[in-house]
């Protein structure tokens, strides 16, 4: 994992942030990582970045804490973030990689709608982050590559954002270069 160091920062203002109850504050958090993970291009930055995003989402929907089985989501959500915050302060990345995997895992325990409505803000989360990564600059096939999403999700949804209706800037109309360009060649 490139930038472990900044990973396990974040990991633990998560910790704090998920305690002071602050979804807003870990939704910054997840853009700030994104924008580390772009840089490095590295899967583990991506997944975190994806994590932490997922995390603010969920715990900014308030009804979700009164369903049945926000319990043990919780509870492996801090149980697995304190786990995979020792294993990278210890260069594990192997579990750390798992204790994350055990967070997403953590959904299949839970009967009811629950578990259906984390699953799709974590899926909606890739494919924001994913977008995120095309906006800074590196290729669709390469961003869906990145985050394990299809080319097709992604390009649905650049296809819905405002950046592809982005217009070519022009620094001066067509008939005025096209007369330099005569000039020149006169």
């Amino acid at each position: 994992m490139k930038e472990a160091g900044h990973v396990l920062d974040v990991l633990k203002k998560v910790k704090r942030l998920i305690q002071e109850d602050n979804s807003h504050e870990i939704k910054i958090l997840s853009n700030q990582t994104i924008h580390q993970a772009t840089l490095s291009q590295d899967p583990d930055n991506i997944i975190v970045a994806v994590l932490v995003y997922s995390i603010g989402k969920i715990l900014e929907r308030k009804h979700y804490r009164n369903m049945e089985g926000w319990d043990i989501f919780y509870n492996s959500l801090l149980k697995n973030l304190d786990a995979g915050t020792v294993c990278l302060a210890n260069d594990d990345l192997s579990k750390c990689r798992i204790s994350f995997g055990k967070i997403r895992a953590s959904l299949n325990k839970i009967d009811g709608n629950l578990g259906t409505y984390i699953k799709d803000v974590f899926r909606k989360a890739e494919i924001n982050k994913a977008f995120k990564i095309y906006e800074h600059g590196i290729s669709s096939e390469k961003t869906a590559e990145l985050l394990g999403v299809s080319l097709w999700d992604l390009s649905s949804y650049i296809g819905q954002s405002s950046i592809s209706e982005a217009h070519i800037s022009m620094s001066m109309p067509v008939k005025k270069r096209l007369k330099i360009a005569e000039d020149i060649f006169q």
